[in-house]
């Protein structure tokens, strides 16, 4: 009994070991930068979903962006086809400001939208207007995106009305070129 419990924590050991040096990634364990400039210019697709706080259907949405510079800028322009029909559009202008943020506006974005990198993720807090049955909300947006690999980046946003949790979103991007 003794031998055998001997020989399998040998063999458990051995397998291990022999995975120990393996990794299918050779950048795992590097801090990604998120770097908003570059994955922000070119072409870009994301599909997303939005979840009520309390109830209600959820919406999946695809968005077709286009980034570019102008000068200090980066413009983005973003196309929204929702799964019920529903199509919009935003247009952002983005710039790194002198202390390392972003500031972005957009039309429906009262006071601007303001960023930071941190490490390989992005924090985005804005107002947005969105029109709920029929009348316009101005509802905070607070982002978390995360640069996966050098095309896919996730973005779990989190929504509130006065303070109060009111929906979720859930992007995830693909940069095309």
């Amino acid at each position: 009994m003794r031998r055998s419990a001997l020989l399998a924590a040998l063999l458990l050991a051995v397998l291990a070991a022999s995975c120990a040096g393996i990794s299918p990634d050779p950048d795992a364990g590097k801090v990604r930068r998120f770097d908003v400039a570059s994955y922000f210019t070119g072409r870009l697709k994301a599909w997303g979903v939005v979840e009520p706080r309390f109830g209600g259907a959820v919406r999946q949405f695809t968005v077709e962006l286009e980034g570019r510079r102008e000068g200090e800028d980066i413009v983005l322009d973003e196309y929204f086809l929702f799964s019920d029909g529903e199509r919009q559009e935003r247009h952002w202008r983005v710039r790194r400001q002198a202390d390392g943020t972003w500031r972005g506006e957009a039309s429906d974005v009262p006071g601007g939208a303001i960023g930071r990198e941190e490490g390989a993720s992005f924090s985005w807090n804005y107002d947005l207007f969105l029109n709920v049955r029929g009348s316009s909300w101005r509802i905070a947006f607070r982002d978390w995106m995360f640069r996966i690999d050098d095309e896919v980046a996730l973005n779990r946003a989190f929504l509130t009305k006065w303070g109060i949790p009111v929906g979720e979103v859930t992007i995830a991007f693909r940069k095309l070129s």
